[in-house]
């Protein structure tokens, strides 16, 4: 099998989206060299170092651990472009200027490589127009890669090609975008603005000009175009505000400039409002102020009547939050025969954006499907705009859009295109099916790429109509209560997927999970615990031990605990390996579950951590023991016979500080991932890969761990950390029930009043564990704490 092989990247260009998307591909191990003009004085790398050094300070974080800046080699067009001679791939993420892009292409020909990819990563420039300036024999290696803002989490990448590329290029970076950097791939036809952001920035320009039709205020507005529509959390102007209002205003001209003829032209006009508060430089939260501004600790509005800034916070009203929260054919009805002016708002936007898709379908891109996911991925919206008028009946949509066109009501009198009311798509009821999505330029539905890259993907997302099999109902299952469902893809490996809500562990879960290892060691090679959302587990469920707790008290709790920390030894000393595949949150008890598997497969989005502090408790389900063994493992490492405390102190601290992870790259930092675990780029993938490393450790012969005893710090190593803590508490930086609850844990890592060196086992520590989770549930803090958390949802500093 012949495969593309990218063994190093350049990039060209270290600005927001050039040293960002040289951070992420460090993240995912692909070694990267970023590239920028040479600095006029100092050192002639000064801008690029510039760029790495501010990769360490942006928020949302665009490296999984700051210390990987250092993997970016850093160089110049003036000294180092002999270096892309080594680059199997070239992005330019130059400034959006023809005549830049264009220039360095010319310098960068002679350096690229034979066989190597150059893609440019313009929002919306011509890629076949940027083309026309490489020799020959480059065109065929060319195409647009476009990265969504911020790229590390961003899931969407758009590939465009030009007349000249040649098909397998696009083949083979789409392969390498999916499986290596972990992204959603849709391909765009070379029009302005490509997909996302000509479907999205003019799905946005629709909403503030029937904002300012319906009277509404920016808050109001983002508060209905935000989750309660099933969008981002940012609605509407917040999302602008975000982008960067030039940046917007950039998008929206090229569409000015380069769509004279479309039907939806008068649109695309730059809102008075936007353009006056880019003229005052208020270009959104990058300057301080856009359409809000933060005063102190309060978020302002812009007024719209006034140009000042006004008290924000104004909400949906009840009656149109409730109509949101129907199915959606309920749903549209409600909005388009309200007289509510903000249902009136929702449903105008609504039909501006299924307006717009469908008379755009046969040119921006191949299908449907398309669209949809590139709204979804790029945009955050949790149905495109086709899938939504499917699922609210496609006929019924079909004509109330219509008669808007007639009566004049639509931002565009285009009529809606034949094949929406006529042929397969009016007879499918939409325009996804089990055959494929709608292709308006070639009037028939066509299947998913079948290249072999998604073969990796058991559950890859799917669309409204598409008949996908859910993958809770998929496969054949062994077994199944009210938290978990134990089941197998391939007769081969058993899966066990938590199905309760965050999928917190309650005693139903550890009876689910138990039957799974049970299971798994009589007829399977491996158990993988997986679930198809982004949890993987947000800790134990202390309200399901509320009714034990409030007729038997905390020793009515200690049974319970014992059940779960012998779960974990069952999972870790299983005869077949349990393999834990891990997404998202992974905190507390999900955490603890994690450890305990042989092997951890953690997509790069997973945050790990024992946070039970923060509900006044300690980590109780061998969390604390498996810091202890770790410790004394990593201690005697190559017979070193090291220090044991020295090894510690990292995990007490992470610990006792309830510190979560923000990537799989930190988890491994802290410790709850180690070097032989694997780190997953793709989301879709995760299943496959951690189902192909159960049969890997079961074919290698996999018996489980011995138990052994192991050393431990002793009462020394909880008087040294003790010393620290009391210093912390006296000068104010802990409370008291803080240095209580660390000095518990400290106990319980070094293995309590014993001598240094004592060896002890998992069993020990973790009745430790227990005994001190129990004397906490009685203490009247921790009480505050728990009913703090679980009526707020918000720690309790007490």
């Amino acid at each position: 099998m012949s495969r593309f092989q990218v063994r190093k990247v350049a990039v060209l260009g270290a600005g927001v989206m050039g040293a960002q998307i040289a951070a992420h591909l460090v993240n995912v191990k692909v070694p990267v060299v970023l590239f920028d003009l040479p600095a006029k004085e100092g050192p002639k790398n000064g801008i690029v170092t510039k760029a790495v050094e501010g990769l360490k300070k942006l928020k949302p974080a665009p490296l999984g651990v700051p210390e990987n800046a250092a993997l970016i080699q850093q160089a110049n067009y003036e000294e180092h472009l002999e270096l892309l001679k080594d680059c199997d791939l070239i992005i330019e993420a130059i400034a959006e200027r023809m005549d830049w892009k264009l220039d360095l292409y010319t310098k960068i020909a002679p350096f690229v490589a034979p066989h190597a990819i150059v893609a440019s990563n313009t929002s919306g420039l011509s890629i076949t127009k940027l083309s026309e300036v490489l020799p020959e024999a480059i065109k065929p290696r060319f195409c647009g890669i476009h990265f969504f803002n911020p790229p590390r989490y961003m899931y969407l990448v758009e590939l465009i090609n030009t007349p000249t590329t040649r098909p397998e290029v696009i083949d083979q970076l789409e392969s390498f975008v999916t499986t290596a950097v972990g992204k959603g791939v849709v391909r765009a036809n070379d029009t302005p603005n490509f997909v996302a952001n000509r479907v999205g920035i003019a799905g946005m320009m629709a909403t503030m000009i029937e904002a300012e039709k319906f009277g509404l205020s920016v808050d109001v507005v983002d508060d209905l175009t935000g989750k309660k529509l099933g969008r981002a959390s940012s609605g509407t102007f917040r999302t602008a505000d975000v982008v960067g209002l030039d940046t917007m205003a950039h998008v929206v001209k090229t569409m000015q400039d380069n769509l004279k003829d479309d039907p939806f032209y008068s649109t695309y006009a730059t809102p008075k409002v936007l353009a006056g508060l880019i003229e005052k430089g208020a270009l959104g939260q990058k300057s301080g102020a856009g359409f809000y501004k933060k005063v102190g600790k309060d978020i302002q509005r812009l007024d719209f009547a006034t140009g000042e800034y006004v008290a924000g916070g104004k909400k949906a009203d009840e009656i149109v939050a409730r109509m949101l929260k129907k199915p959606a054919a309920d749903r549209i009805k409600l909005l388009r025969e309200s007289t509510n002016p903000q249902a009136q708002f929702l449903w105008s936007i609504l039909r501006d954006g299924f307006h717009y898709a469908a008379v755009h379908l046969n040119t921006v891109a191949d299908t449907a499907r398309e669209i949809d996911f590139a709204m979804r991925w790029g945009f955050g919206t949790s149905q495109g705009p086709f899938e939504l008028w499917q699922a609210a009946g496609w006929k019924q949509v079909a004509e109330w859009i219509s008669a808007d066109i007639a009566d004049g009501k639509t931002l565009s009198s285009a009529p809606l295109p034949a094949w929406v009311t006529e042929g397969p798509v009016a007879e499918n009821g939409g325009v996804h099916s089990k055959e494929g999505s709608w292709s308006a330029a070639e009037g028939k539905f066509k299947p998913r790429a079948k290249l072999p890259v998604y073969e990796r993907q058991a559950f890859p997302e799917s669309l409204v109509g598409e008949g996908a099999v859910e993958p809770l109902k998929a496969g054949t299952e062994e077994f199944k209560n009210d938290e978990v469902r134990v089941w197998t893809l391939d007769g081969e490996v058993l899966i066990a997927s938590i199905t309760a809500k965050l999928h917190l562990i309650s005693p139903t879960v550890t009876e689910g999970l138990l039957k799974a290892v049970e299971i798994a060691e009589a007829k399977y090679k491996g158990l993988v615990i997986w679930s198809p959302d982004d949890v993987f587990s947000a800790g134990a469920n202390l309200e399901a031990l509320m009714p034990v707790f409030m007729s038997k008290g905390s020793k009515g709790i200690a049974p319970e605990e014992k059940k779960l920390q012998d779960a974990m030894l069952s999972i870790r000393y299983a005869n077949v390996p349990v393999v834990a595949a891990m997404r998202g949150l992974a905190l507390g008890g999900g955490c603890e579950l994690a450890v305990h598997c042989a092997r951890r497969v953690a997509h790069m989005e997973s945050y790990v951590g024992l946070v039970e502090v923060g509900v006044g408790l300690i980590p109780g389900a061998g969390g604390l023991t498996y810091i202890a063994r770790r410790a004394a493992e990593m201690a005697n490492a190559g017979n070193a016979a090291a220090d044991i405390f020295a090894f510690l102190k990292d995990g007490f601290t992470t610990a006792a500080t309830a510190k979560v992870a923000t990537s799989a790259l930190e988890a491994r930092k802290n410790g709850f991932l180690l070097d032989s675990d694997i780190i997953v780029a793709n989301k879709d993938e995760l299943l496959h890969i951690a189902t192909a490393q159960a049969k890997g450790l079961y074919e290698s012969g996999y018996r489980a761990p011995q138990k052994a005893l192991f050393p431990v710090a002793g009462r020394s190593g909880i008087a040294t950390i003790k010393g620290q803590l009391a210093n912390m508490r006296d000068g104010g930086f802990i409370s008291q029930h803080d240095f209580h609850l660390a000095a518990l844990i400290a106990d319980v890592v070094c293995g309590g009043e014993v001598e240094a060196g004592s060896l002890v086992d998992e069993e020990y520590l973790m009745s430790l564990e227990r005994k001190h989770f129990c004397s906490l549930l009685d203490h009247p803090k921790t009480q505050e704490r728990i009913m703090g958390m679980l009526q707020t949802g918000k720690p309790v500093r007490n």
